[in-house]
């Protein structure tokens, strides 16, 4: 099996409960509130999204955390995804990325996104930054 292919034989559980690991620590919370909200309201939104986006996506090694978040709040940045800028955003900042490289991906933003995009995700790196001066 090829580096860090998913097992077949791995059940989703065992997808989900990685998922809910890796949430955990790159959160910096146990229970992080948006994995809660939607159990509640979207179980079956929130089982995809633990178990395949984060228990098998982003358990992959072949990038560090810290580059996997930087290319994820970029890819967002292009698409204007502003609440998925600040909720990778953080998580890059938990893994030791700098405000300033935060911000340069807002810069990098303009060349695939255009102006427009760039400015969307700056306004949301600043709500972000904002956010944790104040916690």
């Amino acid at each position: 099996m090829p580096a860090n292919a998913v097992d077949p034989n791995e059940t989703t559980a065992a997808r989900r409960l990685r998922g809910e690991k890796i949430a955990a620590e790159l959160s910096g919370d146990p229970s992080p509130a948006l994995l809660e909200v939607l159990d509640r309201d979207f179980p079956f939104l929130a089982n995809a999204l633990t178990s395949y986006a984060v228990g098998e996506v982003l358990a992959r090694t072949v990038l560090d955390v810290r580059t996997r978040q930087l290319a994820l709040v970029a890819a967002f940045a292009a698409l204007g995804l502003g609440d998925f800028v600040k909720i990778h955003g953080g998580y890059a900042l938990n893994a030791g990325v700098t405000e300033d490289e935060l911000k340069e991906i807002v810069y990098l933003t303009t060349i695939p996104a255009g102006f427009a995009r760039a400015v969307q995700a700056s306004q949301a790196v600043a709500e972000l930054l904002a956010s944790r001066r104040q916690a």
